[in-house]
């Protein structure tokens, strides 16, 4: 029996140049790994100063840059710095972020609101608008911004976190709308609770009881960066090509369970 096209073509990103920013660690340094293995050519920005050690660049990638994706000139050199390297960007990954602490809004102090907010929603806005511009140009691209089911439905104590990631979900929609008849689209993803650095870091300060996070959700675990790596990877690739401006829950069925009490019981 002949190879139908799609078994033919199989899934890669050979010769894509990708952009992963916060990729020195949890999701983003996992989808570095991930989008190297399926043959992409990853340039990795981040803050700290091992993203920029070219001779020995993080999970497989190419080169880092060093930056503050909250910073609108350290955002406009990286992205020139990545496409300088890699000859130009087809892709991109916003997967700098950082959490919040479990706190009421009438506790909230307002400098650590704001800057939950610049790192994870002004940054993601910032290297998109930058990423943008050189897509535009060129006539094609692919954006995978990073959400969360905090940004889908409301989460008591982390209002921080959840409006940043809602704005999000929002300006993804919005550069999907005005970036597709261009030939750029742009996604993103809403992970529930991933075994990150952060999310073990929040464990160990025993922020919350994995437990009950377990029994909330129908497959009864966390989830483990790859896994966030292999749907940003699809996202990033023409196996997506007809899909653009959407939310992707990647998140064990928890945004589909609506019952009360624990799934296991319910």
């Amino acid at each position: 029996m002949a190879a139908t096209p799609m078994q033919r073509e199989g899934f890669s990103l050979a010769r894509r140049r990708i952009l992963v920013t916060g990729g020195a660690s949890g999701i983003g340094a996992s989808t570095v790994r991930t989008l190297c293995e399926l043959g992409a050519r990853v340039v990795v920005a981040d803050r700290q100063a091992a993203a920029a050690e070219s001779d020995r660049p993080p999970s497989g990638a190419v080169a880092g840059v060093v930056g503050d994706v909250t910073i609108e000139a350290d955002v406009t050199r990286m992205v020139g710095e990545a496409a300088e390297i890699l000859g130009g960007i087809d892709g991109v990954v916003n997967s700098a972020g950082i959490g919040d602490d479990l706190v009421p809004v009438h506790d909230q102090e307002v400098a650590r609101w704001q800057h939950v907010i610049d790192v994870n929603l002004k940054g993601t806005y910032l290297i998109c608008r930058a990423a943008g511009r050189l897509m535009l140009a060129q006539g094609h691209g692919s954006i995978v911004n990073i959400s969360s089911i905090v940004g889908i439905d409301a989460f008591p104590g982390r209002s921080a976190y959840g409006i940043a990631k809602a704005g999000v979900i929002h300006l993804t929609k919005t550069l999907g709308c005005e970036w597709g008849a261009h030939g750029i689209r742009v996604n993103c993803i809403a992970p529930a609770y991933t075994m990150t650095p952060m999310v073990r870091a929040l464990l160990d300060r025993q922020a919350f009881d994995p437990g009950k996070i377990e029994r909330r959700t129908p497959l009864a675990r966390f989830a483990q960066p790859e896994e966030m790596a292999r749907a940003i990877a699809f996202l990033l690739s023409d196996w997506a090509s007809y899909i653009t401006g959407t939310v992707l829950p990647v998140d064990g069925g928890w945004s589909a369970f609506g019952g009360a009490g624990d799934v296991a019981t319910a």
